[in-house]
């Protein structure tokens, strides 16, 4: 019980930054959007997306590799791995900087955006300071001190709000303006990022640690091949909406194609502290049932969060992106409402399992054979229905394959039934129990609200369905509040 409220609260800091950003980072898109016109703002959109998707390809998976190795090794050996690591961060975000400055012309092409090539060329000093800030969050779950991934994250966040979005409001300028912010805070970000993470090794005096890069790089190699992959798949769906519907509907897309913040607060916060815990685990060959108790105690906690939460959004999407975006946005709503599906199934958040279990190569090759399915289904789609929601949907598909795949593969390796290590009993009563009241609260809508303004029916119908699911989740058994309750027994014991 210990050990799981202690998961639970380092959980709850790591959601807590990762709400943040998210939170940062939806008022920046929206203010953005109201300063910027329709093409201009899509060409803004375009860097993000470039610079994302290729950020796969610069960091070489080591990100991810902190969370594997530190957890099997000593802290005064863990200050070592860290620094030899972010050494090499610097150096690939050096050779991504030299790539985006020299390339821009081409992937301008590419996407057939002329002005995109002089937005490049003014973002290409970003990464250089970036990616050596990467990582944090696998450091500091290691050591359980995940209350510094929430202040890292909301210091960079407002940083960068700050910087890039109040040089466009006071001086009322281009895209570029946002890029000159962007340069400035990602030097500030730097420096933060280089103290905070030595945070943990303080008044300790490093020891090298028996990890050759060789070791470090076979470990983090196939996660690069696997995020190529998970690049392509990602990356499919912007290039075909981007290159054959134009930069006006790839902002309308970019805007709505995108999750709830509490959703990836939730599920990436338990990637964040299961894949240490789950790591040592195995290294220390603790018992499957151990295992499968913690992931399935985490799995059922995160439904109870997220599904409400997702139905509650997908019936109130127009207004959500009307209130966030103005009017001009709402064909945004669909791609808004499409996203959300994933939902679903994202709260299985598989790859901690897989990579403490060594299952690397396997990552790869699903990544690898979705990436292409993928690419070949959304040519099709562009040639046959040519309309670019038939993209977002395909895309939803391929997601949600991938998910069910990898976890029966994982149910394979801890030799465990699929339907022990999934409570679909409970999956689809939390899900009925919220379909049941959101339609309840659409009926009162109709016949009470009518002429309240948007902003007005979406508070009344939040407390309302707040206030009916904690009300009747009695009667079904399913305590929503016992997710928090450890979090708030914890506050007090202090």
């Amino acid at each position: 019980m210990k050990n799981n409220s202690s998961n639970i609260t380092q959980a709850f800091w790591v959601g807590m930054g990762s709400l943040s950003s998210f939170a940062l980072g939806i008022v920046s898109a929206a203010i953005l959007s109201r300063y910027f016109d329709k093409a201009e703002y899509g060409t803004y959109r375009q860097i993000l997306y470039v610079y994302n998707t290729l950020l796969i390809i610069f960091t070489a998976g080591l990100p991810q590799v902190f969370a594997y190795f530190l957890p099997r090794f000593s802290l005064s050996q863990g200050k070592d791995i860290v620094r030899k690591i972010s050494k090499i961060l610097f150096l690939g975000g050096m050779i991504f900087s030299i790539f985006l400055f020299t390339f821009s012309g081409l992937i301008a092409n590419i996407l057939k955006n002329p002005e995109l090539e002089i937005g490049l060329k003014y973002f290409s000093p970003i990464p250089m300071f970036l990616l050596p800030t990467l990582g944090i969050e696998g450091i500091f779950s290691t050591y359980k001190k995940t209350i510094f991934i929430a202040i890292y994250n909301t210091i960079s966040r407002i940083l960068m709000l700050l910087f890039i979005v109040l040089p466009v409001i006071l001086l009322k300028g281009t895209y570029l303006y946002a890029i000159y912010g962007w340069i400035i805070v990602s030097i500030i970000t730097f420096i933060i990022a280089y103290y905070f993470k030595n945070i943990p090794f303080r008044k300790i005096h490093s020891e090298v640690a028996a990890l050759r890069l060789k070791d470090i790089f076979k470990y983090s190699l196939p996660l690069v091949a696997a995020s190529l992959a998970g690049m392509a798949i990602r990356s499919a769906d912007q290039f075909f909406i981007s290159r054959y519907f134009g930069a006006e509907v790839f902002a309308e897309y970019a805007n709505g194609f995108i999750q709830l913040p509490f959703v990836g607060m939730i599920t990436g916060a338990t990637s964040v502290v299961l894949m240490p815990t789950f790591s040592k685990m195995i290294h220390d060959k603790v018992e499957v049932n151990t295992i499968t108790q913690l992931w399935q105690s985490a799995l059922l906690k995160s439904a109870v969060l997220i599904y409400p939460l997702v139905i509650f959004f997908i019936f109130h999407a127009k207004t959500i992106v009307v209130l966030l975006y103005s009017e001009l946005y709402i064909n945004s709503a669909i791609y808004f409402q499409i996203a959300m599906f994933i939902n679903f199934f994202n709260i299985i958040v598989f790859a901690p399992l897989l990579f403490s279990l060594g299952e690397t190569k396997f990552y790869f090759w699903i990544h690898f054979i979705f990436a292409i399915l993928i690419w070949g289904g959304e040519y099709l789609i562009v040639y046959t229905i040519n309309t670019p929601v038939a993209i977002a949907v395909f895309s939803i598909f391929v997601s949600i394959s991938i998910v069910l795949i990898s976890m029966k593969k994982v149910t394979t390796l801890l030799d465990v039934s699929f339907l022990k290590l999934f409570p679909l009993k409970q999956f689809s009563i939390i899900i009925l129990h919220s379909l049941i009241i959101i339609i309840l609260i659409q009926i009162c809508d109709k016949l009470f609200l009518s002429s309240a303004t948007k902003s007005v029916v979406l508070m009344l119908n939040g407390i309302s369905f707040a206030i009916l699911i904690l009300a009747t989740s009695k009667f079904l058994k399913i305590d929503y509040l016992d997710t928090i309750r450890p979090l708030i027994n914890n506050v007090k014991n202090r």
